[in-house]
């Protein structure tokens, strides 16, 4: 290519007198502001620096935490309130007795009031309980509880605090012969911590706990209050179900008043703290603990550090991980002259290792009994079924899967199934479809059951599927714990549960047409037999009475299989019931699709119920037998 030719013909080129003019200018104004320009130092750069804290951070991005939206920070204010209430009387060992008012001052302003019979809360801790984020008793244990990063109730006030103004008013009760504390405080978001407005002693407030002890919380915030779905109401609904030792009392905005009352009088069973399992610490934290642990010798460090680890477990690990570094260590090396190779090499020691378990005794699932009598108090359905799994473990975690189903009754039959989830027995009604829980549900083949089910979707038809998480530690998928992470170990644990519940549905669901099919053979038979026993008299004069009895008994030795047992792949079995079941609950009073549906029945010949479309047919039966039996007579 002649590059010379190309630019000549560029020189060639004449551009308006306004044209180059404007161009002159730009540049003109670029070079100014360039020469105007000066780079940042180092030192100025260094100079603008400082710490943010905790409380900063999420006062700008409250939408980690749930605040996002106002109807949305109503509930998790409520949330967060209730579920400090029931982990404090549980852990005190009293049955929770909870309150909750919601009065609404004006058209987004609400002034939230929790109330509970728990231990109380000592006055030195209210500071930092209710002005702290990231303050609290769960984070470090290996224990099953509701909270577990200690940001909740402090995040409720702060932000009550900024939408309102107003900071947050406690009062405690601790005994019955010391009066309660009243404080009223606010958080400073750039130090994390809270400075109290005013206190006092006030016995006045004494009659607000008649069982000498408990905690009030106000909160007042912005906030936009509105029933059905993802309400408040439906969150205290759930957790009803999920914890029917509690009764809760709801009042709302319109002054009506909801009580959930007691199912169960029996408190679940303490959960007791576990240490850490060795499969589940990854590297950096194990040269963390060898850091900061009191003991001395190795051997000392992974029975005193660690669960399942044992005496001989801890000699064989110093033997493997001996091998594998170039430095001698035994069970008597001491921890202070581990380096990170030696660290290393036991990490992959333990990684190798078979290792027991972690014990489970950490986890209070809820139980197939309790959680039938939760469904049964809160859910119109005809079948009910519950299935408790072993424990499995997910990264070191010990967790528990529970699932039960609620079918048929007044439940609609001709919307998509309804999915309630729980972790750690706290309802989950956010970011369902980032849950594993509802993937696990979509996941499970209903047809095999009797549901209809289209692809990729959950099932179709009158079902209510609860799905609780027990753990020491639930993997959610953010802050405002809205959903459970999507690990593989908890998704299988899920399906095989779900499984369990799908058999026994479709048990009830296939004897169930079994007997509609045998019922309606029945009644055949019996719409007949009446006509028969008189057609049979009038040509030999048998006795119509003893023949239609032993043509009855006849027809239900025929149909008797509607009144046997079937199995899984639906063949008919002896011995123990459907009913019979610890884990299914069946109410005939409520179920639909049997019996005589159009409820105008009328009687046969011999008073027996029949509906009136056979009967209009069983008379022009009879006319056409009348007419035989005359012919045949003449």
């Amino acid at each position: 290519m002649d590059h010379s030719r190309i630019r000549d013909h560029e020189s060639r080129i004449s551009l308006p007198t306004s044209m180059t003019t404007a161009i002159a200018r730009k540049k003109t104004t670029r070079s100014k502001s360039t020469s105007k320009r000066t780079g940042a130092t180092a030192e100025s750069m260094a100079a603008k620096q400082r710490e943010i804290s905790v409380s900063e951070f999420f006062a700008k991005n409250r939408h980690l935490l749930g605040f996002d939206n106002p109807r949305k920070a109503l509930l998790t204010a409520v949330k967060e309130a209730v579920d400090n209430a029931l982990d404090a009387c549980e852990e005190a060992g009293i049955l929770p007795d909870i309150h909750v008012k919601l009065l609404q001052k004006d058209e987004s302003r609400f002034k939230l009031t929790v109330r509970d019979n728990g231990p109380g809360i000592v006055r030195a801790q209210i500071e930092s309980i209710f002005g702290k984020l990231l303050y609290g008793s769960k984070f470090h244990r290996m224990k099953m509880s509701r909270g577990q990063q200690g940001i909740g109730i402090s995040a409720a006030g702060m932000y009550g605090l900024m939408t309102t103004g107003k900071p947050v008013h406690i009062i405690s009760k601790t005994s019955r012969r010391k009066p309660a504390h009243d404080v009223v405080l606010k958080i400073d978001t750039s130090k994390n911590r809270a400075e109290v407005v005013k206190e006092k002693e006030d016995p006045k407030s004494d009659g607000l706990f008649p069982g000498g002890t408990g905690t009030q919380v106000i909160i007042e915030l912005e906030g936009r209050y509105q029933k059905g779905r993802q309400s408040i109401d439906e969150y205290l609904e759930q957790t009803a179900i999920a914890n029917p030792h509690a009764e809760v009392t709801w009042v709302g905005p319109t002054n009506e008043t909801v009580v959930f009352p007691r199912a169960v009088d029996e408190l679940p069973d303490e959960a007791k703290e576990i240490k850490p399992h060795p499969k589940g610490i990854e590297l950096g934290t194990l040269i963390q603990m060898l850091e900061r642990t009191e003991s001395k010798s190795l051997s000392a460090f992974l029975q005193g550090e660690f669960s399942r680890v044992g005496q001989r477990k801890a000699s064989d690990l110093a033997k493997v991980a001996d091998k594998l570094s170039s430095k001698t260590i035994t069970p008597r090396t001491r921890v202070s002259q581990l380096g990170h190779a030696e660290a290393e090499c036991l990490y992959k020691a333990i990684q190798e290792a078979s290792i027991m378990a972690p014990p489970t005794d950490c986890l209070v699932p809820i139980g197939s009994r309790a959680l039938l009598a939760g469904l049964l108090k809160e859910v119109q359905a005809e079948f009910f079924a519950a299935a408790t799994r072993p424990p499995a473990v997910y990264r070191g975690n010990p967790f528990q899967m529970e699932v039960a189903i609620g079918f048929g009754g007044n439940l609609p039959g001709d919307e998509s199934s309804r999915i309630l989830r729980f972790a750690n027995r706290v309802p989950l009604l956010y970011q369902q479809s980032a849950c594993s829980s509802f993937k696990a549900v979509v996941e499970t083949s209903w047809k095999n059951y009797g549901l209809a089910q289209p692809r990729n979707g959950l099932p179709v038809g009158p079902l209510i599927v609860l799905v609780h998480m027990a753990s020491v530690w639930v993997p959610f998928t953010s802050e405002s714990k809205e959903a459970i992470a999507d690990y593989d170990e908890i998704r299988k644990e899920m399906k095989l549960a779900l499984q369990e519940c799908g058999r026994k549905l479709g048990t009830y669901l296939r004897r169930r047409k079994q007997m509609r099919k045998q019922s309606e053979r029945r009644g055949i038979f019996e719409r007949y037999i009446g006509e028969i026993a008189t057609s049979c008299h009038a040509i030999s004069g048998t006795d119509p009475k003893k023949l239609y009895a032993a043509l009855l008994k006849q027809a239900a030795k025929k149909t008797k299989e509607a009144d046997q047992k079937l199995d899984l792949d639906g063949k008919v079995v002896a011995g123990k019931q459907l009913e019979d079941d610890e884990d299914v609950i069946i109410l005939t009073d409520r179920q639909s699709g049997t019996g005589d549906e159009d409820g105008d029945g009328d009687g046969d010949l011999f008073g027996n119920a029949i509906p009136a479309k056979k009967k209009r047919r069983t008379k022009k039966k009879a006319k056409k037998t009348k007419k035989k039996s005359t012919r045949s007579r003449s």
